[in-house]
């Protein structure tokens, strides 16, 4: 006599059915990341403090520097330019270079140190999609600040920039190569509660030998901050709005050349789970 028995279910055939784990499709991938870049927005929108540092900060100084060098003319000291015409590119980069850097290195090593990182790597959420809504949220706000900086600066009398294209390569290039810089940073910082103090550690600095709040006229100073990221990155904003000129593709391909360099210290060094204590 023979008998008829259920079908075993083998742990593979269950993974299988189990719709969570699947990887998802090119068409899933792209509304995973959709709904990635809606909740950084979401998460970045939602927390007024974040929000007054990273718009209220740049639109401060830039006003500042406007009711100091409203009506000024060009001066040697500038390069040729006004003062606000000189400080209206250069501001606009450093509020670039702290919601892409500063802001996300912190943000990553406080996701790590409470578990969020962890919880998440655990999903079927691909890594590739959460860097990637990072990156995507980071040129919105990106924008958005620049945006701000130079509208106040074209209310007191600087003129738009010559060429919209070449400002808009620079700014997505640089908010690219500054998110990397920012994970790659991240993923060597040991604690959240060392995180502002690593990050401010090498973007004050760079902020300051690179003219970002002054003009430098050392040429062994220019130099040196030539090749690193921010003075190329100053530069080019500057290019479209001080010189009439297009594409500075050397400053381009050394920004690049350091969010490669970040990009392959974030896939060697990059840590999901906090580090034990």
């Amino acid at each position: 006599m023979t008998s008829t028995l259920p079908p075993t279910t083998t742990a593979t055939g269950r993974r299988a059915e189990r719709p969570g784990r699947e990887r998802p499709d090119e068409r899933g991938s792209l509304a995973l990341l959709a709904h990635q870049i809606r909740y950084e927005q979401l998460s970045f929108w939602r927390n007024p403090q974040s929000m007054v540092f990273t718009f209220v900060l740049p639109i401060v100084i830039i006003s500042v520097f406007g009711a100091v060098f409203a009506g000024s003319e060009g001066q040697d000291f500038f390069f040729g330019m006004s003062g606000l015409q000189y400080y209206t590119p250069t501001i606009a980069a450093v509020s670039v270079l702290g919601a892409c850097y500063g802001q996300l290195a912190i943000v990553l090593a406080m996701r790590r140190q409470t578990g969020v990182l962890k919880r998440l790597h655990a999903t079927p959420l691909p890594a590739w999609v959460y860097f990637a809504g990072l990156l995507v949220h980071c040129v919105v706000v990106s924008v958005v600040d620049v945006a701000l900086v130079i509208g106040i600066g074209r209310l007191y009398g600087v003129p738009w920039p010559a060429d919209w294209a070449a400002l808009a390569l620079t700014l997505v290039l640089g908010a690219a190569s500054f998110c990397a810089l920012g994970v790659g940073v991240a993923s060597l910082i040991r604690n959240s509660e060392a995180a502002p103090a690593v990050v401010q550690f090498i973007q004050f600095p760079l902020v300051f030998i690179s003219g970002s709040y002054f003009p430098i006229h050392s040429e062994v100073m220019n130099n040196i901050a030539g090749v690193l990221p921010v003075k190329p990155f100053n530069d080019a904003m500057l290019a479209p709005f001080a010189h009439d000129a297009g594409f500075q593709w050397k400053e381009l391909a050394v920004l690049a050349a350091w969010g490669v360099i970040g990009a392959l210290i974030a896939v060697r060094s990059f840590r999901w789970d906090p580090r034990p204590e």
